[in-house]
């Protein structure tokens, strides 16, 4: 299975409903993401861009866009960011296989040079 970071914010109506009524957000993340045939790791609130950081396991990236999706659908996140997390023996994986892979950067502009028209 997959790791994915999840960021969340809610909209105000979200934020409105949880200050009227406190709630762990934390157990409905966690069912759904069960649903999903996944876990959820790690659950938190943050200040900043987003309100929510959480870690889940998924099965796939299909099913990562799925739950993300549902999210978003129910109508109390503003905006929702799903990044995949690889672990360290995969980037060291990925960091022998860029050896032998071969990329040519941009380089300045040229300048070109059109003709004038004569007459």
């Amino acid at each position: 299975m997959a790791h994915y970071l999840v960021q969340a914010a809610y909209t105000s109506d979200a934020w409105s409903a949880l200050v009227s009524n406190p709630q762990d957000r934390s157990e409905p993340v966690r069912k759904m993401t069960e649903e999903a045939g996944g876990s959820l790791e790690a659950f938190y609130l943050a200040f900043g861009d987003f309100d929510v950081v959480a870690i889940v396991e998924l099965p796939d990236d299909a099913t990562a866009a799925a739950v993300s999706i549902a999210t978003s659908a129910a109508g109390s996140i503003r905006s929702i960011k799903t990044t995949p997390l690889i672990t360290t023996a995969d980037a060291v994986h990925a960091l022998t296989k860029a050896k032998g892979i071969a990329y040519e950067p941009p380089t300045a502009a040229i300048s070109i040079q059109t003709p004038m028209h004569a007459g």
